[in-house]
């Protein structure tokens, strides 16, 4: 399809407004979720969820396998119907939207396992994101793929096909793909998952660097310490409900958390000894 090396678009995001969907800006909650239910045969994984995403938030999620986190996912960007309740894009429900309708709102997700056109480039990839997720035309879709490569440090795959990258670059392009799309929200689900210490460092930075620029990150994760890095809000979820949600380190010392997620041993300060991840404040962007 195409063979272009990264070149000067990158210094034109101007042009990345070209063709797109409007999207206004409000002062309330950009997500908010009221009185949500879901479920699938006799399996609860959601029931009446509410919290509210604000703009510009990072907000982190953790619990026990089978909590309805990746579900909750769905529901928002619109890959699930929900059974009942309600969920709010910038004050408007958006229950009735599919996903494609939801992307353009802003929302963009990424998936546990990725899943790329194999046979395609990293390039291509991340267009058809920005032409079909993002709903760009022309030089703004270029303009957008190459801003989303070289955020996500996938410059020097730009041509590679991405059947050929390693996890790390493949993590790298699920991420790519979303942000190609231009999102005001974007859902993580366990992107450090399967990574080494410093790999999940250099994903971290990816992510707060998004999200310094004003993209609101819902981030589902098992590696804490990533979240400790990243997020200033934690949601901890258990057989569909939300059991705490608050400051991170609160949220995490909280006895009924432990028992389910962390086991009734650990403390706070065993992730922080974990290794990998600095804290907070020694994460550089990249």
């Amino acid at each position: 399809m195409h063979d272009l090396p990264m070149h000067d678009l990158l210094n034109h995001r101007s042009l990345i407004d070209d063709g797109r969907d409007s999207r206004p800006m409000t002062d309330g909650s950009l997500l908010e979720l009221d009185g949500v239910s879901k479920r699938f045969g006799q399996v609860l994984v959601a029931d009446r969820l509410s919290f509210a995403v604000s703009e510009g938030a990072a907000i982190g999620i953790v619990g026990p396998n089978g909590a309805g986190k990746t579900s909750l996912f769905g529901m928002i960007a619109g890959d699930l119907a929900v059974d009942s309740g309600d969920i709010r894009i910038d004050g408007s429900s958006v229950v009735k939207l599919d996903s494609a309708k939801r992307c353009r709102l802003g929302v963009a997700r990424t998936f546990q396992v990725p899943h790329p056109f194999v046979g395609l480039t990293v390039f291509e990839n991340v267009l058809v994101a920005a032409q079909q997720g993002g709903g760009l035309r022309r030089t703004a879709a270029i303009a957008q793929t190459l801003a989303a490569i070289e955020e996500t440090g996938l410059g020097k795959h730009v041509n590679t096909a991405a059947g050929r990258l390693g996890l790390l670059s493949r993590k790298r392009l699920e991420v790519a793909r979303a942000l190609a799309t231009g999102p005001r929200l974007l859902l993580l689900d366990e992107v450090a998952g399967g990574l080494t210490d410093p790999e999940v460092a250099e994903l971290v930075a990816i992510v707060r660097a998004v999200n310094s620029r004003g993209v609101a990150v819902v981030w589902i994760e098992h590696v804490v310490r990533a979240l400790l890095s990243t997020v200033d809000r934690l949601v901890c979820l258990a057989v569909g409900q939300l059991i705490a949600d608050g400051e991170p380190r609160e949220v995490l010392a909280r006895q009924q958390v432990k028992e389910l997620f962390l086991g009734t041993e650990s403390t706070v300060a065993d992730v922080d000894r974990s290794t990998g991840v600095p804290s907070h404040q020694s994460v550089s962007h990249p």
